[in-house]
């Protein structure tokens, strides 16, 4: 974990997820995915299959290995070799290497309305920004965006859960009762940040991650739910 270490002062403070709630980041892998899979169909094991095939592998891997675009690749690499059975050739880890290329690159697109809302939010409240993942790449991705600027401070974890919560508002005193995360996966963002007392506001993103879903509570307590990232200035 890096960062500053200001403490608040018990004032309101607004964290903020990166991945799909700044930026669009699982795009980029859903292409490499598609790509990946409609290469590896074939008969008796179709496109959804493989998709299917992918996922667990990718459960089983970010648990032993975390985040990032090295694990993605290690994932499509894997899932190959289930598939056939064997040892990737050389020509085939090129090939996996092509079609992840842009993961591997950290390539981001800005969620429209995102620069826009963060610098009117600064002038009114003190902002975090909280990312998991592989270090390097989401430091990568964070310089490339041009949004460092707009947080007091930054902080990579390997998980997201109640425990990370914890540890935040216990570095920053932060009052959980005027402490709000914001982010679009419900089981990093929005559900460990309410276990803890912080209320919560999800901005879903149409390409979230599936290990990222989660069934959320419509009428959770704290709990506010957006269309779009721009309307948070009704809200704070």
């Amino acid at each position: 974990m890096s960062g500053g270490c200001a403490v608040f002062d018990r004032r309101p403070v607004l964290v903020f997820d990166a991945d799909d709630t700044l930026w669009e980041c699982n795009v980029v892998f859903e292409r490499a995915i598609d790509d990946f899979c409609g290469w590896q169909a074939r008969p008796g094991l179709d496109a959804a299959d493989v998709r299917e095939l992918l996922v667990e592998v990718e459960r089983a891997n970010t648990a032993r290995h975390g985040y990032g675009a090295s694990v993605f690749l290690r994932s499509l690499g894997d899932c190959l070799e289930r598939i056939h059975q064997r040892p990737a050739t050389p020509e085939e880890r090129d090939h996996l290497r092509r079609l992840a290329e842009a993961v591997l690159d950290c390539r981001i697109e800005l969620i429209p309305d995102v620069a826009e809302t963060l610098g009117t939010l600064q002038e009114r409240y003190p902002l975090l920004l909280l990312t998991k993942g592989a270090t390097d790449d989401q430091w990568r991705k964070l310089d490339h965006s041009g949004l460092r600027g707009y947080f007091q401070a930054v902080h990579v974890v390997r998980e997201k859960d109640a425990t990370t919560y914890s540890w935040l508002a216990e570095r920053y005193g932060l009052d959980p009762a005027s402490t709000w995360m914001v982010g679009n996966s419900p089981a990093s963002d929005i559900l460990p940040a309410l276990a803890v007392g912080m209320g919560a506001v999800y901005v879903p993103n149409d390409n979230t991650w599936v290990l990222e879903h989660a069934e959320l509570d419509p009428d959770a307590e704290r709990l506010v739910t957006l269309e779009r990232f721009g309307q948070l200035l009704d809200h704070f």
